[in-house]
């Protein structure tokens, strides 16, 4: 397991009992490196959304355990927030709450000389993500060749 994958895994299990004391759903954990600094995010959620005291409960419960832990090496800097209304899916679980949905996705290599779409969520398996374009064709996508899926935003 990488060292990024350990630390996910870790915080994930620290994040359980205070976010089940205050019915709150674990959306993500990402330990992530950008622009020379590490961080480690939190995403989270609930029926009724997120607040701001939501957040900053959760952070200070977190803080105080991965102190106490202190499994991770590096210095990193601690985020926790909601996951927005533009969220991306990432594990299986978010696009099983997700059918239904409008999504827009990024591949890595173009199709047709076009790498975004953007469809209703129909199905997804282990390899497969399929959606409904506008002109009600569906399009099945490896998994593999997709960069990133998030819920569309509709203004």
């Amino acid at each position: 397991m990488a060292k990024r994958e350990e630390y996910e895994a870790l915080t994930e299990r620290l994040l359980a009992p205070i976010l089940e004391a205050n019915n709150i759903e674990l959306y993500d954990v990402e330990y992530v490196k950008e622009v020379g600094n590490w961080y480690l995010r939190a995403y989270i959620d609930k029926e009724d959304g997120i607040s701001i005291d939501d957040c900053e409960l959760v952070s200070r419960a977190l803080s105080d355990l991965l102190d106490e832990k202190d499994f991770i090496d590096d210095a990193y800097i601690l985020e926790v927030s909601s996951p927005g209304l533009g969220r991306q899916l990432k594990k299986d679980k978010h696009f099983a709450k997700s059918i239904g949905e409008e999504v827009e996705l990024k591949l890595y290599k173009a199709i047709d000389k076009k790498k975004e779409f953007a469809g209703i969520l129909t199905a997804f398996d282990k390899d497969t993500i399929t959606i409904e374009l506008e002109d009600e064709n569906t399009m099945t996508l490896n998994r593999s060749d997709v960069a990133m899926v998030r819920l569309a935003l509709d203004f």
